[in-house]
């Protein structure tokens, strides 16, 4: 006679994409509680919803701290977050407790690859601020200097980060025909050579690139890393990209860069706070782009990302091989 295996229990914090739901209902291994909206888990809920459970699925607006692991108590095996960072989890915390961390990189590199080169065209074209004009009736004859932007044939381009998706970023934009292609890290990467990559200093790559381009992971070093100083060292004919996270720029500096012609322009696909308030000065400037935090957003990404969440979980609960664990 086979032992009835016990029923874990899982807490998701969020509606996340069907095939992620479908594989965990189906496991027979958990028994599912979620948070069944598309608005974050106020964090009573959180605390609450999080308690006795075996397993975690959060989002990276989620605030997991000491808080949350103590609510959630000894039964807590796994975390899985639907997120490429880990800066919203207490890592040193988690690893205290033996709890195992499923994350989800590789299958959003693509994607947010192609919005950053997406956000770098528009933001350096001036695309948003020529649909304006169309729509308000500035557009009038053809003017040689109107709408004039930068363009990246036989520039230099400065990737802050070339990880994965760093790299996934040079390699798009090499066939514009950027003629330098800088990059700044920890170390210098292998693999840069596929992109004929030049491995220089911070302050070289900020001084010399028409177009820098933040991909880093934020980290203690990173946080606030481009700040007055940073943009004080930029061409003001450089147009300034970040896709990595918010916290990496001191937004007070960027606004008075762009704000004094320090800089050309910026484009950012994250910002602090998520959501920026409407009121932001960062907003009343025709030079910044702001998008909303979209980098991994096309439908089959956000598919893939979450059955690789839900992998991750069911792994971590049955104590298995994770599909992509986070070691540290």
């Amino acid at each position: 006679m086979h032992t009835v295996q016990k029923i874990m229990k899982v807490f998701v914090t969020r509606r996340i994409p069907q095939e992620g739901m479908k594989l965990l209902s189906q496991s027979g291994v958990c028994k599912v509680s979620l948070w069944d909206s598309d608005e974050p888990v106020p964090r009573e809920e959180l605390l609450k919803g999080v308690a006795g459970a075996h397993g975690l699925l959060c989002l990276l607006s989620d605030k997991i701290d000491t808080e949350v692991l103590d609510a959630a108590g000894p039964n807590l095996k796994v975390i899985s977050t639907l997120s490429v960072g880990f800066d919203h989890m207490a890592m040193d915390e988690i690893k205290k407790r033996g709890v195992r961390v499923g994350y989800t990189p590789d299958v959003l590199t693509d994607a947010t690859a192609e919005l950053t080169v997406a956000l770098l065209l528009a933001t350096a074209r001036r695309l948003p601020e020529g649909v304006q004009e169309v729509k308000n009736g500035g557009w009038s004859t053809w003017k040689p200097l109107w709408l004039c932007g930068y363009g990246l044939s036989g520039s230099t381009v400065g990737v802050i980060g070339l990880g994965r998706i760093g790299m996934a970023i040079a390699r798009r934009l090499k066939p514009f025909g950027v003629k330098r292609l800088l990059y700044s890290g920890r170390a210098a990467k292998s693999y840069a050579s596929e992109v004929e990559g030049e491995y220089v200093p911070l302050d070289t790559l900020v001084s010399h690139s028409d177009f820098v381009v933040v991909s880093c992971a934020l980290t203690p070093e990173t946080q606030g890393l481009c700040d007055k100083a940073f943009f004080s060292k930029m061409k003001n004919t450089a147009v300034f990209i970040n896709t990595s996270r918010g916290a990496v720029v001191n937004q007070e500096d960027l606004y008075q860069a762009l704000s004094t012609g320090q800089i050309a322009c910026a484009g950012l696909d994250v910002t602090t706070p998520e959501p920026l308030p409407t009121d932001h000065p960062l907003l009343t400037l025709k030079n910044c782009v702001v998008l909303p935090h979209i980098g991994s957003a096309t439908y089959s990404t956000r598919g893939i990302m979450a059955e690789l969440s839900a992998n991750n979980l069911l792994a971590g609960l049955q104590g298995k091989d994770m599909p992509s664990e986070l070691k540290f």
